[in-house]
């Protein structure tokens, strides 16, 4: 039997070493971020991978930063025969990617070489793809650069956002690292090289990212929007108050006005104009200090004096 360490963090991961554990794969720990603060009252609380890793019984390490702490050495000393990653957060230092004799793998959130970095999921839809997929690759020092084994491809449909993606991906990644995992015990699998013509990145999004520029397009916007939904969550300003927007929908027909203007407000949606003259329906918001709702209940409340002719910006 070979000996297996895990790392992975958020939810994305749960599935896959939840997978590795019922296949009877000897996993000698689950390495992954610290508790960290979550919520206004700042509760630390425990990724979702250890409380899955503990709920199976599996060891668990979590080192704030790999590079030459004692946590390095003690995965090292455990003499593991794969390391398989999945959305663990951290590069992996050269002495531990060279440690185990099977190598490292990583089950990435893309179609490689596209999206390399971060924040695959994000980019693509937010870039409007309608695929994306996983890969299952080894590990090197260069960014997501290493030889894929294996590949999938999800349709990325005109509902789906960055949160419905994820869950599509992870139950994705953790069948075809099911099919695949026997091949590269056995040393029997494939070795594709990337094609670094193609390459494209998918680095972590920054805050001037999740602001919406009602000059662009209104399918640009829609796309920004469904990118970042359900976090980090898209934001513009009105009365100079921030407003997070959770959804939209592509409105038919165009409008007079400029960029940002509100053209209509109807029970459920508020109407805004694109750079483009055509129009996004925005039917999930969040005011400065208020929780996330919908269009109608906000329409209905506090939002009942919004006007139509008064802009976002």
């Amino acid at each position: 039997m070979s000996r297996l360490v895990f790392m992975g963090t958020p939810d994305f991961s749960v599935p896959i070493l939840r997978m590795l554990h019922e296949e009877g794969h000897e996993i000698a720990a689950v390495v992954t971020q610290p508790d960290r603060p979550v919520g206004r009252k700042r509760v630390l609380t425990p990724p979702p991978v250890k409380a899955e890793a503990l709920r199976l019984g599996l060891p668990v390490i979590q080192p704030e930063k790999l590079k030459g702490s004692a946590e390095l050495a003690e995965i090292i000393a455990l003499e593991p025969d794969l390391i398989v990653t999945a959305a663990f957060g951290q590069l992996l230092p050269n002495d531990l990617l060279d440690a185990p004799k099977l190598g490292c793998i990583n089950v990435h959130a893309s179609l490689l070489p596209a999206y390399r970095g971060g924040a695959p999921i994000h980019q693509a839809v937010m870039d409007g793809c309608e695929e994306t997929g996983v890969t299952i690759m080894y590990m090197v020092q260069k960014l997501d650069a290493g030889d894929m084994i294996s590949q999938v491809k999800v349709p990325i449909t005109e509902t789906d956002d960055t949160g419905s993606m994820f869950g599509k991906l992870s139950a994705a990644g953790e069948q075809l690292l099911k099919e695949t995992l026997p091949s590269i015990l056995e040393g029997t699998n494939e070795r594709i090289p990337q094609d670094e013509t193609l390459v494209t990145f998918a680095r972590n999004i920054s805050r001037e990212q999740e602001r919406i520029d009602w000059n662009r397009r209104a399918r640009d916007i829609h796309n920004q929007v469904r990118g970042l939904s359900p976090w980090p969550t898209a934001f513009t300003t009105f009365r100079g108050e921030t407003v997070k927007i959770w959804k939209t929908e592509m409105a038919e027909g165009s409008a007079d006005g400029a960029a940002g203007d509100i053209t209509d407000i109807q029970k459920d949606r508020i109407i805004v104009r694109a750079g483009d003259g055509n129009s996004v329906a925005i039917t999930e918001l969040q005011p400065a200090g208020k929780k996330r709702m919908t269009a109608s209940v906000f329409l209905n409340g506090s939002g009942n004096d919004w006007k139509k002719g008064e802009r976002f910006v």
